[in-house]
C-alpha cells in the first residue's frame, strides 16, 4: 500500500525502513532522491540506490547488516561538504548493490514543470537498477503508476540510509555536470553556485542574459526575458 510515513527523530540515517520492508519479503529496496529542483539552470538529477540487506546476525549481536558500518558518514547531502560528498560517492558506488541515475533535462522541466521532470528522472534511474527493485523509499514524494510498494518519508535523506545515499549520488553527479557546463559558460560561475539563484548568478543573468541551459519556466529567468522584451 502506498502511504506517507513520518520520519523518525534520529539525526543519523538508519536502515529501519529498509529492514521493515526486507522482513516483509522485499529483498531489493531502492532509496530515491534528487538534486537541483530549485536551481535556475541545469537539469534535475535523480538517483536510486539499492543497499545489500540481510537478516541480523544473532551471533555477532548485530542489529543491522554491516553495510551500516561501511557507509558511516552517509547523510543528507545538503549537510555535507563537497569534498566529503565526493569521498562518500566512491564509498557508495563500491558498496551498493545497484545504483541508477536519471536526468530531467531543462527542456523537460520547462515543458512539464519541475515536479514532473523530477519524477521522470526518478523513473529513468529506476530503469537502470539491476536487480530490479521490489519496493521504494522516497523523500516526501510518491511515483504514480509504479506497481511497487512505496513509502514517502518526510526528510527521508536525513533519516533513511538508502535515500541519503541516493541524495549524495544525485548531488555529486549534478555538481559534476555543472562544472562541465562552467567550461562553456565561465562568466556565469556554474562551478561555484551549481545553477542556484545566488546573487552572483542573478547578476550574471542580468549582464549576459540566459543560456540554453537556463530554466525559462522559473520566475527569475522568465522575468528576465520579459524585461528584455520590453527594451
Amino acid at each position: 500500500m502506498i502511504q506517507p510515513v513520518p520520519a523518525n527523530k534520529k539525526s543519523v540515517p538508519t536502515l529501519l525502513e529498509e529492514m521493515a520492508l526486507f522482513e516483509q519479503g522485499h529483498c531489493f529496496v531502492a532509496g530515491l532522491d534528487e538534486a537541483g529542483r530549485g536551481c535556475l539552470a541545469g537539469p534535475v538529477v535523480a538517483a536510486a540506490v539499492i543497499l545489500p540487506l540481510s537478516a541480523p546476525d544473532a551471533e555477532k549481536d548485530a542489529d543491522y547488516p554491516d553495510i551500516m558500518m561501511r557507509l558511516v558518514g552517509v547523510n543528507d547531502s545538503k549537510q555535507l561538504t563537497g569534498a566529503i560528498r565526493e569521498r562518500l560517492y566512491d564509498v557508495i558506488m563500491r558498496n551498493a548493490l545497484s545504483v541508477g541515475v536519471g536526468i530531467g533535462s531543462v527542456e523537460v522541466i520547462d515543458e512539464r514543470n519541475i515536479l514532473q521532470a523530477t519524477k521522470h528522472a526518478m523513473r529513468l534511474a529506476l530503469k537502470q537498477l539491476a536487480p530490479a527493485p521490489q519496493a521504494l523509499l522516497l523523500d516526501a514524494l510518491l511515483l504514480p503508476g509504479i506497481s511497487l510498494p512505496q513509502r514517502s518519508i518526510i526528510k527521508g535523506d536525513a533519516h533513511c540510509l538508502s535515500i541519503a545515499a541516493a541524495s549524495i549520488i544525485a548531488k555529486v553527479t549534478r555538481d559534476r555536470l555543472m562544472v562541465q557546463l562552467h567550461a562553456d559558460y565561465p562568466e556565469y560561475g556554474f562551478d561555484q553556485h551549481k545553477g542556484y539563484g545566488t546573487p552572483t548568478h542573478l547578476a550574471a543573468l542580468h549582464q549576459h542574459g540566459a543560456t540554453p541551459h537556463h530554466r525559462r519556466s522559473f520566475a527569475p529567468v522568465r522575468e528576465l526575458f520579459g524585461l528584455f522584451a520590453e527594451l
